[in-house]
């Protein structure tokens, strides 16, 4: 399978303790394209308040999930469950 430029990219947040309202440490959340934010060394993250910010890099890794959980995470989020 191609990766796509658009395709949709999760990241597992490994550290909240600067963000503790908006992000939960052991948590998988949505990443946004933003070239511009990740050559400074951020990441736009859908957060905990269902919008996007900017995150520094280091608090999160890429995650490759199977389909059937990035049907499932995208499913949930639009229904309205965090």
């Amino acid at each position: 399978m191609t990766r796509q430029k658009d395709a949709v990219r999760f990241l597992l947040c490994v550290n909240a303790d600067a963000y503790p309202a908006s992000l939960e440490a052991r948590k998988v959340y949505r990443a946004l394209a933003d070239p511009d934010a990740e050559v400074k060394g951020f990441v736009r993250v859908v957060d905990e308040s269902g919008e996007d910010y900017l995150y520094p890099q280091s608090m999160f890794v890429a995650v490759d999930l199977p389909q059937a959980a990035v049907e499932a995470l995208l499913s949930a989020r639009s229904g309205g469950a965090a």
